[in-house]
């Protein structure tokens, strides 16, 4: 029981059987209605409590919080006991865990796919999983007493965990090299200005000095910290993005970029001068003036419905993409999605006919400026940037499924061609669709277009890495009887490659339009599908969650 606002609320803890037993007793709801849970708010309605009732309501929800951050660090330090590292391959087989392209920070005797499967349970990012089991461990495994303050409530998430950023990994009993007692006087005093009410920062920055860091240890440290420097984007909104860099120079990458563009403004440049920054270090990345350097082009990849591109321009002339109409009178093939409408006029467009570039969704007016500044558009039409390609990826304008890729050329071919069985007229026959299944372990270069333009990133849930730099994975393995088809095949990262392949109970399954299924050791199951598909029916699942055989290689 805690009192607050002259409320006292009282919290009993019964097991689940009794719970769900109870639930069974209850009468069914009425047809049509769900049941839910009673919401906190109809139990206690701030809109009764006073100025200081309102004020003991946060107080009691800060303890609240520090009491399930306590709780969440023993449940994931029991969930890495249950994920030993004895899970992982060792160096001697095929397949194992490499530091040299990527390394991982992976908590000592634990799983290296523990944070993938917190990640996929909690809803939050790999890194972010990998940081709570840090911290969780570091929590239950050497700092106890800190770990008893906050499960007591007497100092929040936020302190706790600026103790264990100065005192994680210290002790000789976890591989540091200072003495456990030594480091028990230091958590000590760092709790005693916790609970004081120092600043986070502060109280990690007086704990690190207190305890006399060991030289070696921190010099092993930001080695590793520089071997896990990296640049990174995130997509934000209206066409923007960031870059993230972390690396050690970050701040005297900034201060130069910051000087070069006051230099600007002083010149009479009148951008605001964060925009100058901004295009102070696009240009020293990209040195546009720079003809020394071997030049960089573009592949690009048109994702759209058919409406998209087959929207007619009002100053009468032939509009981009014009290549994707009908190969001579006109006519719509039936249901096969891939000819223009038999009147010339185009669908209306709504928000399912935005076209896609490199995952970023615009419309097609955008496509177009941005193929303008890569000098794509000519006279001809859509064209591929110079030393570069592009593929024109066709979707069913009422599913969203993929149903071919084919570059330019080839489309103009086909759209010449016609059909093959009645070359004298327009018989309305489909003359594209997907690649065909092959008798053979590694798919077509067709299968690898199409897959790849299918899933467009990564498949696992939550990993967004680009398709190009993923493998094409049978989701049922092709030992076990699992078809070169591109209903078998679909893009994982590497990392999520051996994860598949390699990692114990772990289960993926995918439906023939390419949803894929991901079950964690620990039962949660997350989904995933192909970026602008629609689904109205549920396939059939294939997949397999069978160990890997020794004797069938993957690609990697």
């Amino acid at each position: 029981m805690f009192e607050a606002g002259g409320f006292g609320v009282a919290v009993t803890v019964s097991p689940r059987s009794s719970v769900s037993a109870s639930l069974a007793e209850l009468p069914p709801p009425p047809a049509g209605v769900t049941r839910r849970r009673t919401r906190l708010s109809e139990v206690l309605s701030p809109s009764g409590f006073t100025d200081a009732g309102l004020v003991g309501e946060l107080a009691a929800l800060a303890d609240v919080r520090a009491q399930l951050a306590a709780y969440e660090a023993v449940v994931v330090a029991e969930l890495a006991r249950r994920r030993p590292v004895e899970w992982d391959l060792s160096e001697e087989q095929p397949g194992h865990g490499s530091e040299d392209w990527a390394p991982v920070r992976v908590p000592v005797g634990v799983s290296e796919f523990l944070a993938d499967e917190l990640a996929l349970v909690a809803g939050i990012s790999r890194t972010a999983a990998t940081v709570l089991a840090e911290r969780s461990l570091v929590l239950v495994r050497e700092l106890p007493a800190t770990w008893a303050a906050l499960a007591d409530s007497l100092i929040d998430p936020a302190r706790a965990n600026a103790i264990v950023r100065a005192l994680g990994g210290q002790s000789v009993d976890v591989g540091g090299r200072v003495e456990p007692g030594i480091v028990a006087e230091v958590e000590a005093q760092a709790l005693g200005w916790a609970v004081a009410g120092e600043t986070p920062r502060r109280l990690q920055e007086r704990t690190a000095a207190l305890i006399a860091l060991d030289e070696a240890a921190a010099d092993r440290r930001r080695k590793q910290a520089e071997r896990c420097a990296d640049v990174t984007t995130r997509a934000t909104a209206d066409g923007m993005g960031e870059l993230v860099a972390a690396m050690p120079v970050a701040v005297a990458c900034r201060e130069t970029v910051d000087a070069y563009a006051r230099m600007a403004k002083a010149a009479g440049d009148g951008r605001p001068i964060g925009q100058l920054r901004a295009q102070v270090m696009a240009d020293l990345i990209l040195r546009p003036w720079d003809t020394s350097r071997e030049s960089v082009t573009a592949h690009l990849h048109v994702q759209a419905p058919l409406p998209a591109l087959r929207t007619r321009p009002t100053d009468g002339r032939a509009a981009p993409g014009g290549a994707l109409s009908a190969p001579s009178g006109g006519r719509s093939a039936p249901g096969d999605g891939l000819s223009a409408p038999g009147d010339g006029r185009s669908a209306p467009c709504d928000d399912r006919d935005a076209a896609t570039v490199a995952g970023a969704p615009i419309t097609a007016g955008q496509l177009r400026e941005l193929l303008v500044q890569l000098d794509a558009i000519c006279p001809g039409g859509l064209q591929a940037p110079t030393g570069g390609s592009l593929a024109i990826d066709l979707t069913d304008p009422v599913t969203g499924a993929l149903r071919a890729t084919v570059t330019r050329p080839e489309l103009e071919r086909l759209a010449r061609r016609g059909c093959h069985t009645h070359p004298d007229r327009d018989c309305g026959c489909a003359v594209l669709d997907r690649p065909p299944a092959v008798d053979r372990y590694t798919p077509t270069p067709a299968q690898f277009r199409f897959v790849r333009a299918r899933d467009r990133t990564c498949r696992h849930p939550g990993c967004r890495r680009p398709a190009a730099r993923t493998d094409l994975d049978h989701v049922c393995a092709h030992r076990d009887g699992g078809a070169t088809d591109c209903t078998n095949l679909c893009c994982l990262c590497r990392r999520h490659h051996r994860l598949k392949t390699h990692a114990p109970r772990w289960r993926f399954t995918m439906t023939d339009n390419g949803v894929l299924t991901v079950t964690t050791p620990s039962g949660v199951t997350r989904t995933t599908r192909p970026p602008g598909l629609r689904l109205s029916h549920p396939p059939v699942l294939t997949g397999s969650g069978a160990s890997p055989d020794p004797d069938d290689p993957p690609p990697f």
